[in-house]
């Protein structure tokens, strides 16, 4: 199974996993990283590097972090270049978090991937589209 860590600016990534926890229920083979004011990006990357120690990375580590070129993307960044079975996605949410729980026993890490930024993505909308759309579909 393909290991998860998720890494965010300040405690977002523990309550984000404890949040999906919640939802989909308790999950093996995932970690996550926070950085707090006064920690640089060598604290980032001892935090992976302790993680990665107590995951099973055979099949590969996805990376979910907040921000693209934040402090948490490029220490994992740093260990991932290094690494053909690490890869990063940006933009974590509860709905991408979510899918990949669901898909990461039975996808590659490619695959995985895929699935997490096209659910990070789908996952946004809007309420007035979305309220006119359901409006439309029943005057049918």
């Amino acid at each position: 199974m393909i290991a998860l860590i998720v890494g965010t600016h300040g405690m977002f990534s523990k309550e984000l996993v404890k949040s999906a926890e919640m939802i989909f229920g308790e999950q093996k083979n995932i970690g996550y990283v926070t950085f707090v004011p006064g920690e640089g990006t060598e604290n980032l990357i001892f935090k992976y590097d302790e993680i990665i120690k107590e995951l099973d990375c055979t099949d590969g580590i996805l990376f979910m972090v907040d921000l693209f070129a934040g402090s948490p993307f490029n220490a994992a960044s740093m260990l991932a270049i290094k690494n053909s079975n690490m890869e990063i996605v940006t933009g974590v949410n509860l709905p991408m978090i979510l899918e990949v729980f669901s898909n990461r026993e039975s996808s590659t890490l490619s695959e995985l991937v895929n699935i997490a930024e096209k659910s990070g993505k789908e996952s946004i909308r809007k309420l007035i589209k979305q309220a006119s759309e359901s409006f439309e579909e029943d005057d049918l």
